[in-house]
C-alpha cells in the first residue's frame, strides 16, 4: 500500500506540558507526536477523539537500534498509523522490523493490517491473537505463550504475560538497556482519579497482576502508561491506590 504522506525534512521541536518538558517533542501533525525518552526510546502519542470520553491521548513505543526500529502498540486508526509509519521511515530514517501489540484494544491494534500489509513481523500474546480471531479482526503473525524474548540489535526485548488486569490479555514490555517498563493500560497516570475503560478489565485480579509487576522489575527507571504522562514506578503504586478504593 502506497503511503500518502510527505513531510518536510525540517523536524518541528515544540514545548508541551510541563511534565513533558524536559524531553524532545516531534511534532508529526495535528493528532500525532513523538517524545524522546532515552537515546533509544520514543513514545508515540496519538490523539483521538470519541463521544464518550471526547479528545484523549493513548501511548504506543518505538525502540531503536541502528536504522531499525521496532514498534509497540499503533494508534488508533489506520490513518494516524500511516502517518506515524511515514515520519518513522522518511524523517528518521528508519526501518520497522517488527511490532507488538499490548492487548487486542484498537489503541493497541488499529493499524495491524497496515502493519501486516507492510510485511512487519508482528507478534502477540496467544490470548490476544485469540480474541482478534474470535472478533474477525487482522491477526499477528506469530504469538507467545506467558513470555518471549528477542534479541534487537545488540539488546534485549522481553515480552511478559502476568494476568488479567485492564483487559484479559494485557502483558507488559520490559527493555532492560533502556530500564523502560511499558505497562499499557494496566498502568494509571498519576493525575488520573479514575481506572477509565472496564469493560474488559478484571478488577480482582488486577492488583495482583499489578503487584507481580512491581515486584518482578525493580530497577525500572520509566515506566508508561496506555494514556497519559509517563513516569517511574510511582505510576503502579498510584493504579493499586485506585483499585483499592
Amino acid at each position: 500500500m502506497r503511503l500518502k504522506f510527505f513531510y518536510a525534512a525540517l523536524i518541528i521541536l515544540i514545548a508541551n506540558t510541563a511534565s513533558k518538558s524536559q524531553y524532545d517533542i516531534y511534532k508529526i501533525s495535528t493528532d500525532i507526536e513523538l517524545m524522546k525518552l532515552t537515546e533509544n526510546v520514543f513514545v508515540h502519542i496519538s490523539y483521538f477523539t470519541s463521544k464518550e470520553y471526547g479528545r484523549f491521548p493513548s501511548n504506543g513505543m518505538i525502540y531503536v537500534q541502528g536504522n531499525e526500529a521496532f514498534l509497540f502498540d499503533t494508534p488508533m486508526t489506520e490513518g494516524m498509523t500511516e502517518q506515524l509509519i511515514s515520519f518513522i521511515k522518511d524523517s528518521l530514517k528508519l526501518e520497522i522490523t517488527g511490532f507488538i501489540p499490548n492487548h487486542w484494544h484498537d489503541d493497541c491494534t488499529g493499524g495491524l493490517r497496515m502493519i501486516n500489509e507492510l510485511n512487519i513481523e508482528s507478534y502477540s500474546n496467544i490470548l490476544t491473537y485469540d480474541i482478534l480471531k474470535e472478533k474477525n479482526l487482522p491477526l499477528t503473525k506469530y504469538h507467545f505463550r506467558d513470555s518471549l524474548l528477542l534479541n534487537f540489535g545488540k539488546n534485549k526485548i522481553i515480552c511478559k504475560y502476568f494476568g488479567a488486569a485492564h483487559a484479559a490479555d494485557n502483558i507488559i514490555v520490559w527493555l532492560p538497556s533502556e530500564k523502560v517498563l511499558f505497562a499499557g493500560c494496566m498502568a494509571k497516570e498519576l493525575s488520573s482519579k479514575g481506572l477509565g475503560n472496564l469493560s474488559d478489565a478484571d478488577t480482582k485480579q488486577w492488583p495482583v497482576t499489578i503487584k507481580t509487576v512491581f515486584a518482578e522489575f525493580p530497577d525500572a527507571e520509566y515506566v508508561i502508561p496506555g494514556h497519559g504522562n509517563t513516569g517511574s514506578k510511582e505510576l503502579l503504586e498510584h493504579t493499586l491506590h485506585l483499585l483499592a478504593k
